[in-house]
């Protein structure tokens, strides 16, 4: 029996050894370990974005590129009418101005050989007058002679005696003074007499050939 109370004694103490380092676990309920304090988590609200894709984007980018070489390419054909057009217009002008400096060239002494017609018109006559006088011989000869050389003179200077012969009748060569009746149809509009010469200078009328015309 004694021993039996010795070792119900002996669980007892391992018991309460137990319980003690239990005891010593336990948390003392003046020493309570502090709760930390709850922090709310925020959530971001969820934006609703449109998922872009990376070949749409690709694609918007070669569409602008496309349009502004477009916008470019029209930007440079304009130019380059415009520069062809100018040069053109340029071209022109130096033509012109070579031309009519050549025509001022050419035609300096137009007047001045204008003048001189008339003249023309008196030798011719006087020899046409000398032709019915045999005694005036002399005279008609020294009346050529001029008559020649003056001539001469004028063709050196590019005038030139629109051809008589020529019986068409062109506004751009004659000018009509009278115009006569004629009974054959093929005289109509035509040439009958010329009554004074036509001269041109360098292909330009100088003076326009005073003729009558048949109707």
């Amino acid at each position: 029996m004694k021993n039996k109370h010795k070792y119900y004694g002996k669980n007892m103490n391992q018991d309460n050894k137990k319980q003690q380092a239990q005891d010593l676990h336990k948390p003392h309920p003046q020493e309570a370990p502090e709760e930390e304090p709850k922090v709310e988590e925020v959530v971001p609200e969820e934006v609703e974005a449109e998922e872009v894709k990376p070949e749409e984007v690709a694609a918007d980018a070669c569409e602008a590129l496309e349009k502004k070489v477009s916008e470019l390419q029209a930007a440079l054909d304009k130019e380059k009418k415009e520069y062809l057009f100018l040069m053109a217009e340029f071209d022109n002008f130096r033509k012109r101005t070579l031309k009519e400096k050549s025509e001022i060239i050419k035609n300096a002494g137009e007047n001045v050989l204008k003048g001189l017609l008339p003249i023309m018109d008196d030798f011719e006559r006087g020899i046409k007058a000398a032709e019915n006088s045999p005694e005036a011989d002399s005279v008609k000869e020294g009346v050529n002679l001029i008559y020649n050389k003056l001539k001469k003179y004028l063709n050196q200077n590019g005038v030139k005696e629109i051809d008589p012969t020529d019986d068409t009748f062109d506004t751009e060569k004659h000018e009509a003074i009278s115009a006569v009746p004629v009974p054959d149809e093929d005289k109509k509009g035509k040439i009958l007499d010329t009554v004074e010469k036509g001269y041109t200078i360098n292909d330009k009328v100088l003076r326009h050939a005073k003729v009558v015309v048949g109707q």
